[in-house]
């Protein structure tokens, strides 16, 4: 995951005070915030001086985290962080593989001549930076900031507010640990953060039960009218356009794992969901088994992410971005 020379490296880097940024991919979800406010509560105890920088908001299941309001969000901030990157000594680049999944950020990112540290766990990264730590293994980005701290011989430096963001990462980048990506690793790392004092029946409440009845009723109407299966019921297709969007006040968060349940139906493979935003459909794909929809994603639709989960955004429209799909997932399963 990370050779012993960048250890020894990293281990000197953070030995006195440093001024830090945190950056993370856009649309932030448990994951990338749970990686950055845990690393970023693992590393104020060391006097660092630190500011996670989103590219832009996230949502509010995720603002129970601790410290989690003075995350500086790159669309109504872009001069404070600018100017905070720009006089950075070391730039933490957490859960993502490509300067596109960061958008505006990327510019300032490639300039700043911070010490760049990459921690990700996605398929083929391609970001340039001094140190790069990658472990298309692990489950979670979280699981990998655990590790690093754990070479590093400072482990007793993940308190029980970076312990909370950290499970938080694992427990939704896994699924509430179902998917195969869940490790005995990933289980020996979940009981040492239990011991660090995390109450899983409260983060799991905090991420998955605070639903708005408008929430409720937007899942329900997608799935009931929404929802389509094709290739003999192996392909799900879940739509959603800017018009259903308003109609039910969607907020940030609100499809969060809804392509799952399409992938839920009983015979399905594939699972894809469409949401349009403006002028682009963003898509969400995931799969079984040996399905790998991060090829899949990155030959047609430059996108990518994991085998069995992996993202990608279209301008051809919601119809043709769909038809596109339709017709190119007959290889995802072949001999329908």
């Amino acid at each position: 995951m990370i050779a012993e020379n960048d250890i020894d490296k990293l281990k000197h880097l953070l030995s006195n005070p440093q001024q830090i940024s945190i950056v993370t991919h856009t649309n932030p979800d448990g994951d990338a915030i749970g990686s950055s406010l845990g690393l970023y509560n693992i590393l104020i105890q060391k006097k660092h001086k630190v500011k996670v920088i989103v590219p832009n908001s996230f949502p509010e299941f995720l603002k129970w985290m601790k410290d989690s309001e003075k995350v500086l969000n790159y669309e109504t901030s872009k001069e404070e962080a600018d100017a905070f990157l720009q006089t950075s000594d070391i730039l933490f680049m957490l859960d993502f593989n490509n300067l596109k999944r960061i958008d505006e950020l990327a510019e300032i990112v490639e300039k700043i001549d911070a010490f760049k540290i990459l921690i990700d766990h996605h398929l083929q990264p391609d970001v340039v930076a001094n140190i790069t730590i990658s472990d298309t293994t692990a489950c979670a980005t979280c699981q990998m900031v655990f590790e690093v701290f754990d070479l590093l011989g400072q482990k007793n430096l993940i308190n029980k507010e970076a312990a909370d963001c950290l499970y938080c990462g694992i427990m939704t980048d896994t699924a509430s640990f179902r998917f195969d990506t869940t490790t005995a690793k990933t289980h020996k790392i979940i009981a040492q953060l239990l011991e660090k004092g995390v109450v899983k029946s409260n983060i799991h409440g905090a991420v998955y039960d605070q639903n708005t009845l408008s929430k409720i009723q937007l899942v329900s109407y997608c799935l009931s009218n929404n929802l389509n299966l094709y290739h003999n019921g192996k392909v799900a297709v879940i739509t959603l356009t800017t018009e259903e969007q308003k109609k039910f006040d969607m907020k940030k968060g609100d499809t969060e794992g809804l392509v799952n349940n399409g992938l839920s139906v009983l015979g399905v493979q594939v699972s894809a969901f469409f949401s349009q935003k403006d002028d682009i459909i963003k898509i969400s794909f995931r799969s079984k088994k040996d399905v790998d929809v991060n090829t899949f994603a990155r030959k047609y639709f430059d996108g990518g992410g994991h085998k069995n989960a992996a993202g990608a955004k279209s301008l051809l429209g919601m119809q043709a971005t769909v038809d596109k799909f339709i017709e190119l997932s007959k290889e995802l399963v072949p001999n329908n």
